[in-house]
C-alpha cells in the first residue's frame, strides 16, 4: 500500500505492507488524511537516511475488526488520530481508543482534521477557560484557528493575533477581533477585559519564544495562564512572570493517554470517572462540535490533493504561505 514517508529532507511515497490487526484495533481504509504542517514540516526537515511515515490524523472506513473490539461495526466511517497508528496511508490498523464514529451529514473532509481538533480541545482544557473568560489566540495557522473557533464555541471573548495578513483577512470573515499589528491587538485586550488583561494567551507559534511570551506576560490578568502549544524556546522573565503570579504551562498532543502503551497499544481506556476526558474523548468532542455545526473547518481547506501528489501539496508550506489546511485523498 501507499504511503507518505520524510527521507533526506523531502517527502517520497513509500510502499509499505499492510498494518496487522492486533486485538484492540480496527483496520480502516482511508478516505482523507490531513496535513499537521508545524509537525510535518519539521520531520521532513530533520529527516535522514532513515525513512520515516508521516501524519497522524484521518478518516475512513471500517473494513474489519479486531477481536475485544466493541462499540463499532465494519462499514462505519471513523474518525482516528495518532501516530504511529494514523498516518498518510492508504490502510490503517488503529486501536479504537483512538478512533470516534463519525455522521452522515458531517464532511469527510472535516473529520479528517480529527487529530489537529483534539489537540486544539485539549490546549482550551490546559488553558481551563470558564464561560466568559477571555483567550488570546497568537498564530493564526489551522491549528490556532481551530482553538479559536472552539473556544468562541465554548461562549470564551477570543481575540487572534498573526503576523501573516492573509491568515488574519481569512480569520476576520468569522470573528470579530483579529489583529496582525500588536498594538492594535493591545488595545482591543485592555478594551475587551476592562483594562484587566486576559485570562489566557495560547501560542500557537513557533521559534525564539522569549519576547512572544513576555509580552503575553504583560497581555495577561494577575493569576493569569499562558499555554504553549506550538515549539517554541520556553526562555522569558521571572519578573514579569512573578509580578503576577502567572502560570507558563504546556499542552501536550490531544490530551490523556497519548504516548502510554497502555492505552493505545493495548487499548485500555482510562475510566471515565479518573479521567474525564482522554485523547480519544476529546477526538469524539471535536466530531460533536462538526456534527452540531459548532465550528466549520470547510473554510479553512486549502487543497484536496492527491495522495501521489505529495511535494506540491508540502512544497506550498512556508512562513509566508497562505495555505491552511491540505488534505489527501485516497482512491482505491
Amino acid at each position: 500500500m501507499k504511503a507518505i514517508a520524510a527521507q533526506h529532507g523531502k517527502v517520497v511515497i513509500a510502499n509499505l505492507d499492510r498494518p496487522s490487526l492486533p486485538a484492540g484495533h480496527v483496520r480502516i481504509r482511508t478516505e482523507y488524511s490531513a496535513i499537521s504542517p508545524g509537525t510535518e514540516m519539521t520531520m521532513i526537515k530533520n529527516s535522514t537516511d532513515h525513512q520515516i511515515v508521516i501524519g497522524y490524523s484521518a478518516v475512513g472506513i471500517i473494513v474489519e475488526l479486531g477481536e475485544q473490539v466493541s462499540g463499532l461495526a465494519v462499514g462505519q466511517r471513523v474518525a482516528c488520530y495518532g501516530a504511529p497508528y494514523v498516518r498518510h496511508a492508504e490502510e490503517l490498523a488503529v486501536p479504537s481508543n483512538l478512533t470516534a464514529i463519525v455522521p452522515d451529514h458531517v464532511s469527510p473532509e472535516e473529520a479528517a482534521f480529527a487529530g489537529l481538533g483534539a489537540i486544539a480541545i485539549h490546549a482550551l482544557r490546559i488553558a481551563d477557560l470558564r464561560f466568559g473568560e477571555s483567550a488570546v489566540v497568537v498564530g493564526l495557522g489551522i491549528l490556532g484557528q481551530i482553538i479559536a473557533q472552539i473556544s468562541s464555541a465554548a461562549a470564551n471573548q477570543v481575540l487572534g493575533f498573526d503576523l501573516n495578513k492573509d491568515r488574519v483577512a481569512g480569520m476576520q470573515k468569522y470573528m470579530n477581533h483579529v489583529y496582525d499589528n500588536q498594538d492594535e491587538l493591545e488595545r482591543q485586550i485592555l478594551t475587551t477585559t476592562g483594562g484587566h488583561g486576559a485570562d489566557s494567551v495560547i501560542l500557537c507559534a513557533g521559534g525564539n519564544g522569549e519576547e512572544l511570551i513576555n509580552s503575553s506576560l504583560r497581555w495577561i490578568r494577575d493569576k493569569g495562564k499562558i499555554v504553549i502549544v506550538g515549539d517554541l524556546t520556553m526562555k522569558f522573565s521571572r519578573e514579569l512572570m512573578f509580578g503576577k503570579e502567572a502560570q507558563v504551562l504546556i499542552s501536550r498532543a490531544g490530551g490523556p493517554g497519548r504516548y502510554d502503551k497502555g492505552y493505545e497499544l493495548e487499548n485500555k481506556d482510562y475510566p471515565v470517572g479518573f479521567v474525564r476526558w482522554t485523547e480519544g474523548r476529546n477526538v469524539a468532542e471535536y466530531i460533536r462540535l462538526l456534527a452540531e455545526q459548532r465550528i466549520s473547518i470547510k473554510p479553512l481547506i486549502s487543497r484536496v490533493v492527491p495522495i501521489d501528489s505529495v511535494e506540491e501539496a508540502y512544497d506550498q508550506y512556508g512562513p509566508s504561505s497562505s495555505i491552511m489546511g491540505t488534505v489527501f485523498k485516497y482512491d482505491r
